[in-house]
């Protein structure tokens, strides 16, 4: 798809929320039901949602892994629209240190480059309509080093920026804590390493620990 007013091609890098997306085990699925109905005779149709704010693409507050971290109305616009690298770093389930980091940067020639918003792509996502089992994630050293270098958002298409059986959420908090930003279930099957301008605003509801997100690269 092209936006003509921009002249860029718009990569539409969000999962459709339906009763079919997988969600995180135990979590709530998503669910639609209808207040009114045309078809029993009402003059409008107006539907009604439940689910997790985890369901489909979204990001992650301070609240979703501290007791008193700020929810949802208190994340940062900015982090989550500007310039973006999306990196291809495999589908093995790994720890990935800040060399494997540089080095993928360097094999997709983007040597050296400043990373304010870095998107992985793991090909370990819901996309394809199951939840996986594994998926590579950052070590804490490289998630805390990538800070320090400036990064402001982290996001992924695997369903966590932590292990599947974490249960200490080391690089949440590495990433959280100091103020990145923390961007989930992405969709980047269509999205070849590269650099692009990524807009991926949160939805404006408050007091929750993620906030639904319709995420789009500019290219």
């Amino acid at each position: 798809m092209t936006d003509g007013t921009l002249g860029h091609r718009i990569i539409d890098i969000s999962i459709p929320v339906s009763e079919a997306t997988p969600v995180w085990p135990g979590d709530t699925p998503f669910t639609c039901r209808w207040t009114w109905s045309m078809t029993d005779g009402s003059s409008v149709n107006v539907s009604t949602i439940g689910g997790s704010p985890h369901a489909g693409t979204h990001a992650d507050t301070p609240l979703h892994v501290s007791r008193d971290g700020a929810a949802s109305e208190s994340l940062s616009l900015d982090a989550f629209r500007g310039p973006a690298i999306v990196l291809h770093v495999g589908g093995d389930a790994r720890e990935l240190t800040l060399d494997d980091i540089d080095g993928r940067l360097d094999a997709a020639g983007m040597r050296g480059a400043h990373i304010e918003r870095l998107l992985l792509r793991t090909d370990r996502g819901i996309a394809a309509g199951a939840f996986p089992d594994a998926w590579p994630v950052l070590s804490v050293d490289c998630a805390r080093a990538l800070v320090s270098r400036g990064l402001r958002l982290l996001g992924v298409d695997a369903p966590s920026v932590d292990e599947r059986e974490s249960k200490t959420l080391d690089v949440h908090h590495a990433l959280l804590d100091h103020g990145a930003c923390v961007l989930e279930n992405l969709d980047l099957r269509d999205a070849p390493a590269g650099v692009y301008v990524l807009d991926a605003l949160p939805l404006s509801v408050v007091g929750l620990d993620a906030a639904p997100v319709r995420a789009i690269l500019l290219h």
